[in-house]
């Protein structure tokens, strides 16, 4: 049964690895901002009905065939006023980011795109569109995937080397694994450090992302109500993870942002006083996901 069984649930076991952080950091940090405004599901994109995720109408349906004006001007406000607010409280900081970069997104906001590149953000791929992919065909989201990639070089100036597919389908990890330039896949939730797994196409470092210190809750039912909800939960999480890697248990954080989201004034607050909590302390890597992929690379390659 063990030997048939797809599915990884022993991990790295009761003794993780020492991830050797630079500096001796007890604890990864990582910023994530989805930028996936403009590549949402719209029948002005293609797509059979409106967008229904991830807004602040929770609960929102799909409308076929027509467009949900509302739903628009919400994730528009992501893209004309929350990513530059983001912006601000990081660069400021000097704290750098990994975008996850929905490439039709990424084709209609060219100065977001800049400032991307001024401040030396990595620009993951998040596919071509903000949709589901669950009932395509590996050869359909494949195709997808490669267009993505077309798209994002031409936008960016570079193919991207990370991937996020994030509304996924069973062969999403292998299609990214089939694109040797893409140096990661961060499609899996199921670890706080970076594991290899082996894909259709070789070794594949998996750098997880989360789902729980994530703005995406402040539009789910049980999810955040304010920002000191979000604050608390980010920083609990940060203390744990810090006083484990102080204690030989030293691991990842990954925080999810999106910028129609957190991008509210009384929820930027929140992240403000967060980022400024991290910045007290001394033993702190706060990195892009593609330098922690390549310290992953370099201290712990793939062994079979």
């Amino acid at each position: 049964m063990i030997k048939q069984y797809p599915r990884d649930l022993i991990g790295y076991g009761e003794k993780t690895p020492d991830p050797a952080w630079p500096n001796d950091s007890a604890i990864a940090v990582q910023f994530v901002m989805n930028v996936e405004e403009g590549g949402e599901n719209n029948i002005l994109h293609g797509d059979a009905a409106s967008e229904a995720f991830l807004s602040e109408i929770v609960g929102a349906a799909a409308w076929p065939g027509q467009r949900h004006m509302n739903m628009e001007s919400i994730y528009e406000y992501g893209a004309r006023s929350g990513f530059w607010r983001l912006h601000r409280l990081f660069t400021q900081r000097q704290m750098p980011v990994t975008v996850f970069g929905v490439a039709t997104a990424l084709a209609r906001v060219p100065e977001a795109v800049a400032a991307m590149k001024e401040a030396d953000w990595e620009i993951a791929t998040h596919g071509l569109k903000w949709i589901d992919y669950k009932d395509f065909t590996l050869e359909q989201e494949a195709a997808h995937l490669a267009q993505a990639i077309e798209i994002h070089e031409k936008v960016t100036g570079e193919k991207p080397v990370g991937a996020y597919i994030g509304r996924t389908s069973v062969h999403s990890q292998d299609i990214c694994a089939a694109h040797a330039h893409l140096e990661y896949c961060a499609d899996t939730y199921a670890d706080e450090l970076p594991y290899w797994r082996d894909s259709s196409h070789g070794p594949q470092l998996m750098v997880p992302y989360t789902l729980d210190a994530n703005d995406m809750r402040f539009a789910t039912p049980q999810g955040f109500n304010s920002g000191d909800q979000f604050y608390q939960y980010l920083k609990d999480s940060f203390d744990m993870l810090y006083t484990e890697g102080l204690n030989g248990q030293a691991k990842m954080m990954s925080i999810g942002l999106h910028s129609r989201l957190i991008g509210r004034p009384g929820r930027a607050a929140s992240l403000e006083r967060f980022l400024d909590y991290v910045a007290e302390h001394d033993r702190v890597w706060v990195s892009r996901r593609i330098d922690i992929a390549r310290h992953w690379q370099a201290k712990h390659p793939y062994e079979g």
